[in-house]
C-alpha cells in the first residue's frame, strides 16, 4: 500500500465574497495548492471536490467539470456531497485511491459560496442537510438542532453557557493573526454571554458565521513525491468515517456523537496511534457545543467532561492540547463544502512551521482533523504526521 503525502495546500481568505463566483474561488485555492506542491496540472490524475449547497447558491449542479476547468486540469472530476463534511469525505476517497495504487496525484478540496443569499435563504438551504420529513417540516433549523443538543448536554452534565463561552473566546483569539480567517478580532466572555440569542441557549457568538471560501490540497503517493523530489513532509496516515441516524429523534442520545467516535477509532487504528499521541487538533466547532462533543468523540476527554477544557486552559494555544489554532469554524469561518479540506490545509501549515500560530506547537508531530456533517450524522477523521 502506497503512503499518502500532502505535497501542496491552498486556501482563499474565508469571509464575504458575494461578487466572486464559486469557480473563481476554487480556481484560486487550487492554483495556490498546485504552486505550493510544484506539481504540473498534467500530472493530476483526478479531481475530488466537495460542495453542499451549490444548487441553491450557484444555481448550478454538475460541479466536477466546472471546477476542473477552474483549476486548469483535464483529469476526471467528481463532486462529493456529505453536508458540512463534503470535502472531508473527498479527502478520504482521495487517500483510498492513492493507497490502492489507482492514482499518483489527486487535487482535492471544496468550495461554498453562501453570502450571496439572504440569511433566511442560507438557513433554509442548510436545513436540507437534516431530515426533511421529521425535522424540516417541523421547522427545525441547525441553530435549533444544536440548541436542543446543548440543552440535553446541560441537563446531563454540570455545564453552562460560561463554559461554552470560553470556547468562543479561545477560537476568536486564535484567529486574530490568521490572515485567512473571517473574524480576526478578539472577544471576551461578556461579549458571548450578552450577545443576542439565536436559538436559546445558543447565542450569536456560539455559532459559526455564514462564509464564502475554498480550499485545496495536492495529495500524492510517497513514490511519486520521492521520484519528483517534492518537499512533502506531511503524510496522511489515518482515515476514518462514520454514519449515524440523520434525524435527532432516531438517536439514543443527544449528548454523544457515535459517527465521530467510529471515525476516530478507525482513523487511529489506521495510523496506529491513539488519542494520547495527538499534539494538536482542528475540530468541527460549527457551534460551541460541537467542539465539546468533538473532543469527547476523539477520546481526549471522557463523555460529559470536555466542557471545561477551554475554561481550564487545556485546549488553548498554551494548553497541553491546542484545539482549533486556526480559529476554527467559529472565527476562521465555515464555507461548508470547503471546511473539511481547510482543516487539513491549516494543520499542514501548522506542522510545517509555516502558520502564524506554529510557535504554539513547535514540536508537534501528530495531528488530527474532525469534520462533521449536519448534527454529526456523518463524520470523517484524518490523522496527519510529520515524516521525512
Amino acid at each position: 500500500m502506497t503512503a499518502v503525502r500532502i505535497a501542496g495546500v491552498g486556501m482563499t481568505p474565508f469571509g464575504s465574497h458575494p461578487e466572486t463566483t464559486g469557480r473563481e474561488l476554487f480556481g484560486e485555492a487550487s492554483c495556490v495548492a498546485l504552486d505550493d506542491a510544484g506539481v504540473p496540472c498534467d500530472d493530476v490524475d483526478a479531481l475530488f471536490y466537495g460542495n453542499f449547497m451549490g444548487a441553491f447558491a450557484e444555481k448550478q449542479n454538475h460541479h466536477g467539470p466546472l471546477m476542473a476547468d477552474a483549476a486548469g486540469v483535464t483529469a476526471p472530476a467528481t463532486r462529493f456531497e456529505s453536508a458540512c463534511a463534503s470535502s472531508g469525505v473527498a479527502v478520504r476517497e482521495a487517500v483510498s485511491k492513492i493507497r490502492a495504487g489507482q492514482a499518483d496525484v489527486i487535487l482535492v478540496g471544496g468550495m461554498e459560496r453562501m453570502t450571496n443569499l439572504s440569511t433566511a435563504s442560507t438557513t433554509e438551504a442548510l436545513a436540507t442537510a437534516g431530515d426533511e420529513l421529521y425535522e424540516g417540516r417541523a421547522g427545525l433549523t441547525f441553530p435549533g438542532a444544536y440548541a436542543m443538543m446543548t440543552d440535553a448536554y446541560f441537563a446531563a452534565h454540570d455545564a453552562d453557557r460560561t463554559d461554552l463561552a470560553h470556547i468562543a473566546v479561545k477560537n476568536h483569539a486564535n484567529a486574530v493573526e490568521n490572515e485567512l480567517a473571517q473574524y480576526q478580532q478578539a472577544i471576551d466572555i461578556d461579549d458571548v454571554l450578552e450577545a443576542p440569542m439565536v436559538a436559546d441557549p445558543v447565542g450569536l457568538y456560539d455559532a459559526s458565521p455564514i462564509t464564502d471560501g475554498a480550499s485545496a490540497l495536492v495529495l500524492t503517493g510517497e513514490d511519486y513525491a520521492e521520484a519528483n523530489d517534492l518537499d512533502a513532509s506531511i503524510a496522511v496516515t489515518g482515515s476514518g468515517q462514520g454514519t449515524d441516524s440523520l434525524s435527532l429523534q432516531g438517536r439514543e442520545s443527544l449528548t454523544r456523537t457515535p459517527a465521530a467516535e467510529q471515525a476516530a477509532e478507525d482513523a487511529y487504528t489506521d495510523a496506529n496511534v491513539g488519542p494520547d499521541d495527538i499534539d494538536v487538533a482542528e475540530v468541527h466547532d460549527c457551534f460551541t457545543i460541537a467542539e465539546v462533543l468533538a473532543i469527547e468523540s476523539l477520546g481526549f476527554y471522557e463523555p460529559g467532561t470536555g466542557y471545561r477544557a477551554a475554561r481550564d486552559g487545556e485546549t488553548t494555544r498554551d494548553g497541553d492540547l491546542p484545539v482549533n489554532l486556526s480559529g476554527g469554524l467559529k472565527a476562521k469561518g465555515h464555507p461548508v463544502g470547503a471546511t473539511g479540506a481547510a482543516q487539513l490545509v491549516e494543520l499542514t501549515k501548522l506542522l510545517r512551521g509555516e502558520h502564524v500560530n506554529s510557535d504554539a506547537v513547535a514540536d508537534a508531530e501528530t495531528a488530527v482533523t474532525h469534520n462533521a456533517g449536519a448534527t454529526v450524522a456523518s463524520a470523517v477523521v484524518h490523522v496527519l504526521e510529520v515524516v521525512e
